[in-house]
This record gives structure tokens, C-alpha cells and sequence, in this order.
């Protein structure tokens, strides 16, 4: 796999361990988040979580897979079925966090983009060492208190851009089923 060789050439540890302080990057602001989510879900592969757990430190993780989910058309989304209050923080300009609970024990991390009112958002589908976004939930202490965050202002998690540009895959999502032959096939899910 010559994207996993270049990417481990750039040093970074794939091995599931946080980096604490070095390759600290710039934060990204809500710019990056307006665009369209397959513009924006492809391009956080390769970015870091910065997440801050009260103590002190600052953890940052790789992000190494996403998929993207784009409004009301896709079956697949959550807004197919419309403003809900579980949804209505897609509803608003990109660079929030859009978190849902599943199967009665998974926070599932989704970053909101795309403009106000023609919701999107990326799920956080993997990061350095943990894949499945109920893993890496776990790994990084999401839950329903970070719904609505703002990813450009706030002091508790952020995304940064380290300067890593690995080779990126590209796959039809996972578990969506429900959604229909159409929507099953889309290459919308970017990986390393």
C-alpha cells in the first residue's frame, strides 16, 4: 500500500498513540468546514483531532478515515428525514459537531459542512490506531456534551492541519443499507 508507506515515512506513529505537544499544526478554520462535505471529508483525512481532557494536555490523533453525508437527497444522510432536534445543528454553517447515540452504546463524531440551512457533515470514521467511529469515540471521551461545539473557537477540541498529505482511497460507506442501491455505492467513504 504505497499511501500507508508515505505516510509512515513522514514519522507519524500509527500505532494508536497520541501525541501530546509535538506536530502541533494550525487550527482550521470555519472556511475549511463551509465547503462542500466531499470537499471537506476527503481533505480531514490526514488532519488531527486536537482534544483537550481538562488536565492540561492536549492529545492529537490522526485521522485516517471519514465518509461523507450530503443533505437532504442522501438517503443515507440523517437530514433526509428532515430538521429534527437531533439534526438541527446540521442545519447550520459548517464547523460544528454533529453527535448521535447508536445501537444504545455508540457516540458516532460528525463534523458539519456545507452552508447554513443545506446540511452535511463528515463522519469520523477512524483515527490513528483505533478504526470504527465507535472505538475512537471511546479513545477520545465523546459524548452528548459535545453536540453543537464549534470547532473553530472552542478551547476543547479543534482539527489542525499538520502538513500531512497521505494517499487517500476511496470506497462506497458502511452500513447504510437502509439507504438503497444508489446511495450504497457512492464512493463517499476516504481512507488511508
Amino acid at each position: 500500500m504505497p499511501g500507508v508507506r508515505k505516510f509512515l515515512k513522514s514519522g507519524i506513529n500509527m500505532k494508536g498513540k497520541s501525541h501530546t505537544d509535538p506536530l502541533e499544526g494550525a487550527r482550521l478554520s470555519s472556511a475549511f468546514f463551509t465547503r462542500d462535505v466531499l470537499f471537506v471529508a476527503p481533505e480531514l483525512v490526514g488532519k488531527k483531532i486536537a482534544i483537550s481532557q481538562g488536565d492540561g494536555k492536549i492529545r492529537r490523533f490522526l485521522i485516517t478515515e471519514t465518509e461523507a453525508y450530503r443533505g437532504p437527497e442522501d438517503l443515507a444522510c440523517h437530514a433526509s428525514k428532515g430538521r429534527t432536534p437531533r439534526t438541527e445543528v446540521m442545519f447550520h454553517s459548517g464547523g460544528r459537531i454533529y453527535v448521535y447515540f447508536v445501537y444504545g452504546m455508540y457516540w458516532m463524531l460528525n463534523f458539519v459542512a456545507g452552508g447554513e440551512n443545506n446540511p452535511q457533515a463528515a463522519l469520523i470514521r477512524g483515527i490513528e490506531g483505533f478504526n470504527g467511529p465507535g472505538k475512537l469515540t471511546r479513545t477520545l471521551g465523546i459524548d452528548r456534551s459535545f453536540y453543537g461545539v464549534d470547532l473553530a473557537t472552542s478551547d476543547r477540541i479543534w482539527v489542525e492541519d499538520a502538513g500531512i498529505y497521505p494517499e487517500i482511497k476511496t470506497g462506497p460507506r458502511v452500513g447504510i443499507n437502509y439507504a438503497g442501491e444508489e446511495w450504497m455505492i457512492k464512493p463517499w467513504r476516504y481512507y488511508i
